[in-house]
Protein backbone atom coordinates (compact mmCIF):
# COMPACT_ATOMS: atom_id res chain seq x y z
CA UNK A 1 0.00 0.00 0.00
CA UNK A 2 1.08 3.68 -0.80
CA UNK A 3 0.17 6.38 0.75
CA UNK A 4 0.92 9.69 -0.43
CA UNK A 5 1.16 12.21 2.57
CA UNK A 6 -1.05 15.44 2.34
CA UNK A 7 1.00 18.63 3.29
CA UNK A 8 -0.46 19.02 6.26
CA UNK A 9 1.80 15.94 7.42
CA UNK A 10 5.55 15.89 7.76
CA UNK A 11 7.70 14.60 5.34
CA UNK A 12 9.84 12.81 8.07
CA UNK A 13 7.20 10.48 8.56
CA UNK A 14 8.05 8.69 5.14
CA UNK A 15 11.48 7.41 7.06
CA UNK A 16 9.24 6.14 9.59
CA UNK A 17 6.73 4.18 7.78
CA UNK A 18 6.69 0.22 8.50
CA UNK A 19 7.85 -2.08 5.34
CA UNK A 20 4.32 -2.24 4.13
CA UNK A 21 3.82 1.23 2.97
CA UNK A 22 7.15 1.00 0.53
CA UNK A 23 6.77 3.39 -2.43
CA UNK A 24 5.11 6.09 -0.09
CA UNK A 25 5.63 9.69 -0.99
CA UNK A 26 4.89 13.14 0.16
CA UNK A 27 2.71 16.23 -2.06
CA UNK A 28 5.45 18.03 -1.53
CA UNK A 29 7.66 15.95 -3.22
CA UNK A 30 5.49 14.94 -6.12
CA UNK A 31 3.43 18.26 -6.60
CA UNK A 32 5.42 21.31 -4.77
CA UNK A 33 4.13 23.87 -2.31
CA UNK A 34 0.58 24.25 -2.36
CA UNK A 35 -1.49 22.47 -4.72
CA UNK A 36 -5.41 22.36 -4.62
CA UNK A 37 -6.84 19.59 -3.36
CA UNK A 38 -8.09 18.63 -6.96
CA UNK A 39 -4.40 18.53 -8.41
CA UNK A 40 -3.76 16.10 -5.14
CA UNK A 41 -6.63 13.74 -6.16
CA UNK A 42 -5.68 13.79 -9.80
CA UNK A 43 -2.20 12.92 -8.71
CA UNK A 44 -2.80 10.08 -6.58
CA UNK A 45 -5.86 8.54 -8.69
CA UNK A 46 -2.53 8.53 -10.97
CA UNK A 47 0.09 6.95 -9.18
CA UNK A 48 -1.90 4.43 -7.29
CA UNK A 49 -1.69 6.15 -3.83
CA UNK A 50 -3.73 6.24 -0.55
CA UNK A 51 -4.57 9.48 0.57
CA UNK A 52 -3.17 10.21 4.20
CA UNK A 53 -4.22 13.69 5.59
CA UNK A 54 -5.71 15.89 8.82
CA UNK A 55 -7.85 17.23 6.36
CA UNK A 56 -11.68 17.02 6.32
CA UNK A 57 -11.64 18.34 2.69
CA UNK A 58 -10.68 14.94 1.18
CA UNK A 59 -13.63 12.99 3.15
CA UNK A 60 -16.03 15.64 1.03
CA UNK A 61 -14.08 14.76 -2.14
CA UNK A 62 -14.26 11.11 -0.96
CA UNK A 63 -17.75 11.07 -0.92
CA UNK A 64 -18.53 12.89 -3.90
CA UNK A 65 -16.11 11.19 -6.21
CA UNK A 66 -15.70 7.65 -4.15
CA UNK A 67 -12.46 5.96 -4.74
CA UNK A 68 -10.08 5.78 -6.06
CA UNK A 69 -8.20 6.97 -4.26
CA UNK A 70 -9.10 5.89 -1.22
CA UNK A 71 -8.50 8.43 2.07
CA UNK A 72 -7.14 8.11 5.29
CA UNK A 73 -8.21 11.29 7.24
CA UNK A 74 -6.50 11.04 10.80
CA UNK A 75 -8.58 12.73 13.18
CA UNK A 76 -5.91 13.96 15.96
CA UNK A 77 -5.13 18.05 15.91
CA UNK A 78 -2.07 19.01 16.22
CA UNK A 79 -0.23 15.39 16.74
CA UNK A 80 3.76 15.57 16.84
CA UNK A 81 5.51 13.39 14.75
CA UNK A 82 6.34 10.85 17.43
CA UNK A 83 2.25 10.27 17.94
CA UNK A 84 1.79 9.70 14.08
CA UNK A 85 4.47 7.43 13.50
CA UNK A 86 3.23 5.20 16.63
CA UNK A 87 -0.73 5.39 15.15
CA UNK A 88 0.64 4.61 11.98
CA UNK A 89 2.50 1.67 13.14
CA UNK A 90 -0.45 0.35 15.48
CA UNK A 91 -2.88 0.82 12.41
CA UNK A 92 -1.06 -0.80 10.07
CA UNK A 93 -3.32 -3.96 9.74
CA UNK A 94 -6.50 -2.11 9.72
CA UNK A 95 -5.32 0.11 7.07
CA UNK A 96 -4.19 -2.52 4.91
CA UNK A 97 -7.54 -4.17 5.13
CA UNK A 98 -8.91 -0.89 3.88
CA UNK A 99 -6.71 -0.80 1.07
CA UNK A 100 -8.03 -4.61 0.08
CA UNK A 101 -11.70 -3.76 0.55
CA UNK A 102 -13.03 -2.75 -2.37
CA UNK A 103 -16.01 -1.68 -1.38
CA UNK A 104 -14.13 1.40 0.98
CA UNK A 105 -13.36 4.55 -0.53
CA UNK A 106 -12.75 6.32 2.92
CA UNK A 107 -10.79 5.38 6.55
CA UNK A 108 -11.20 7.67 9.76
CA UNK A 109 -8.55 6.94 12.32
CA UNK A 110 -8.65 8.82 16.07
CA UNK A 111 -5.84 8.41 18.38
Amino acid sequence: MRLLFDENLSEVLLDRLPPAFAGSSHVRLLLGEGPADNRVWEAAKAGGFTIITLDSDFEALSVLRGAPPKVIWLGIHNPSNRLLTKLLSERSESMLRFAADPESAFLAIAG
